[in-house]
């Protein structure tokens, strides 16, 4: 199979395109703090790229600080911390040189998100790239988000291609299972949140976008089937 049978790629949002995702870490982060305690990692990792995880930050701290808390009042706290970091949040560098690459290939793009579609077409449009994708599908188009695979399933459909046509483009563990079990080869590009993260079932993995094209990518997949 070579890397001209790809037609089309699907990106994830919160972490693949944009760092969303170290802005809620240390917004609350900074919660935790305020109340005496340290927000791990790897607890917090456990929620990206998915809702209702199995791991939920308001009754954690509750448990560490040993007393009833106003959840209401974290949580707008939160949006308050939250928006906050976002006025700052740019597209991961080299990601426009991505999208606009995987235009002039002629590939179908589309984007499979967990969060909602209100959160999508708010930030796609402030960092200018909603043009790109022919075919967007979130939490609202689904029963149940990533790591089931049925955003992914909806977005190659939509955008007229079989799965192993397609290649997803993920940051997390949760993102990349979703990927797969809908029968997509997948490229795992971990930001800081997601880095330690076991990404191995990715067809390749990057650190980042820097020095990388969409035409050295999809040829990199074709190795990897050729193995």
């Amino acid at each position: 199979m070579s890397s001209s049978t790809i037609r089309a790629i699907v990106f994830d949002f919160d972490g693949t395109l944009v760092d969303t995702e170290s802005c809620a870490y240390d917004a609350f982060c900074r919660i935790y703090e305020e109340h005496g305690h340290v927000l791990q990692l790897e607890s917090w990792a456990l929620c990206v790229g998915t809702i209702g995880g199995p791991y939920d930050p308001y009754n954690d701290l509750q448990e560490l600080t040993g007393k009833a808390l106003d959840k209401a009042a974290l949580k707008e706290r939160f949006e308050v911390l939250h928006d906050e970091a976002l006025r700052e949040v740019k597209l991961r560098f080299g990601v426009l040189a991505l999208l606009e690459e995987a235009k002039q290939l002629g590939l179908r793009i589309g984007l499979a998100s967990s969060s909602d579609r209100g959160w999508i077409d708010r930030h796609l449009k402030e960092q200018g790239i909603a043009d790109y994708f022919e075919a967007i599908y979130t939490r609202d188009d689904v029963e149940l988000v990533k790591p089931d695979p049925a955003l992914y399933r909806l977005a190659v459909e939509a955008l007229g291609v079989q799965p192993f046509e397609a290649v997803a483009v993920e940051d997390s563990l949760n993102g990349l299972k979703a990927a797969k079990a809908a029968g997509l080869r997948a490229i795992a590009v971990p930001n800081p949140i997601t880095s330690h993260m076991d990404l191995s079932q990715a067809d390749v993995q990057i650190e980042g976008y820097e020095d990388q094209t969409l035409a050295g990518l999809l040829a990199r997949l074709q190795a990897v089937e050729a193995e």
